[in-house]
């Protein structure tokens, strides 16, 4: 994956004026929103831009829970634990959702078509629990609506059985 296409130049992000140790999170933040990840290449080359050692860079960028070491899938899902959806069976719904998906939390799927992470609040507290799927709202989840909102998904995907065009 070191060569995934969202590994592109970095220079926008490694400006001259960030030149110093101070803008460490402030850099990660920026690569990871240009390519949705950190990639080992990119804290490499943050290393030797700032001078320090990777193993600063590497310390820093885990520390946090904010960065993601591999890929996003196509269709990030998002399972909250804020509050209302935690006490609603967030935890319940974000268990079934590795389940279903086969994937750790932070783990995307062999496909690329998946990719899963915990989040403090998606903002839709009134629809706990609540996740998202490639951006689109998933309410009011339980274990069972997990498992039938990826089929779904899965069904409607270009080429899954039942969806060729007819002659």
């Amino acid at each position: 994956m070191e060569n995934d296409s969202r590994n592109n130049d970095l220079s926008r992000v490694l400006g001259p004026e960030r030149r110093q140790r101070r803008h460490l999170i402030d850099i990660l933040q920026d690569i990871q929103a240009e390519q949705g990840y950190l990639s080992r290449q990119a804290m490499l080359e943050v290393s030797k831009f700032l001078d320090i050692p990777g193993s600063s860079v590497w310390g820093v960028a885990t520390f946090y829970n904010q960065f993601r070491f591999t890929p996003p899938g196509r269709k990030p899902v998002k399972v909250c634990l804020g509050t209302a959806c935690h006490l609603a069976g967030g935890q319940l719904v974000l268990e079934a959702t590795a389940r279903e998906l086969a994937i750790e939390i932070g783990g995307t799927t062999g496909d690329m078509e998946f990719s899963l992470e915990r989040v403090a609040c998606i903002g839709c507290c009134a629809l706990a629990p609540v996740l998202t799927i490639g951006g689109e709202v998933h309410p009011r989840m339980t274990p069972p609506r997990v498992e039938e909102a990826f089929v779904n998904i899965k069904a409607a995907a270009p080429g899954a059985p039942g969806t060729e065009s007819l002659p």
